[in-house]
């Protein structure tokens, strides 16, 4: 029985992709913010799947301590159960702000949990992963075209818009797959982004004002139900030989945003190493390859 790992997975895109994994006979690792939002979710599954292999973690995904801890528990878990292998790794856990707000780390928050937060789980979780020669898949967004990123003020510090730290969290998502694609590809890992479309969640309407919680309740009316997008995580899931592609709507490939390149993917890996305290690890990595 194949395991994946999904974060953000007791509400919305997160929850009906869990319920459709666990109903095709994946073994579901699922991760939510509180022990209560995990609780809750572990028993909407069962209702419907009794038979459903599915186990809750909680972290709080926007501080990276919490990152480290639930990323230990989790290996430990695989190696126990799941012959230190892990299928695929789903980064859906995210955010909407209304105004600047920083996590511990002092790193604003739409960056720290949409990008930094799966960064180094996947990091983390990467042995398993190669054992497995799994997937990553990260919930994109098509509002990462016709942005760039502010490699001068990356957190936005001197000129916060909250519409413009999502759209480039977005953008890091797909930068991120592809420096992974370009990094262990060669070794079985593929990397993917699913654009999602306009969703009836609840992202709008957490933690933020009174204006952003206004139009997003007035704005997912037109969205589709979560199981619609549900689908194509599934799909990137079950498809064997992995799809060769990156970017996915509806299980199809499309077109993404000519600032997906190489050299930009290079700068915010070495970027989002270091706001992780990742290059020791990274240089170990490298001479153990050498040796």
């Amino acid at each position: 029985m194949k395991t994946v790992v999904i974060t953000g997975a007791t509400s919305g895109i997160g929850l009906e992709t869990v319920r459709l994994l666990t109903e095709e006979g994946f073994h579901v690792l699922g991760i939510g913010r509180s022990a209560m939002n995990c609780k809750r979710a572990k028993e909407h599954i069962s209702s419907h799947n009794p038979n459903a292999r599915i186990v809750f973690f909680q972290a709080d995904l926007m501080q990276q301590r919490d990152v480290l801890r639930v990323a230990e528990d989790i290996m430990a878990y695989l190696d126990e159960k799941s012959g230190g292998q892990l299928h695929a790794l789903i980064n859906n856990a995210g955010c909407v702000r209304s105004w600047y707000m920083t996590t511990e780390e002092g790193y604003e928050q739409q960056f720290a949990l949409n990008h930094l937060a799966g960064f180094l789980l996947t990091h983390k979780l990467l042995p398993a992963l190669q054992k497995a020669r799994g997937r990553v898949i990260m919930t994109g967004s098509a509002s990462h075209k016709g942005i760039k990123i502010r490699w001068d003020d990356v957190m936005l510090r001197r000129r916060y818009n909250p519409l413009t730290a999502y759209k480039q969290s977005k953008l890091c998502n797909i930068l991120f797959a592809k420096g992974l694609n370009d990094r262990f590809a060669h070794s079985g890992i593929r990397a993917y982004v699913v654009d999602p479309g306009l969703v009836k969640t609840d992202i709008g309407n957490k933690e933020t004002g009174s204006l952003v919680n206004l139009i997003w309740s007035l704005r997912k009316r037109a969205g589709v139900p979560p199981e619609i997008p549900a689908k194509t995580y599934a799909f990137l899931c079950r498809q064997e030989p992995a799809p060769e592609g990156l970017y996915y709507r509806h299980c199809k490939e499309k077109k993404y945003s000519g600032q997906v390149t190489r050299e930009n993917a290079d700068r915010l890996f070495a970027l989002s190493e270091r706001l992780c305290g990742l290059c020791d690890d990274t240089a170990r990595q490298e001479r153990t390859k050498a040796v």
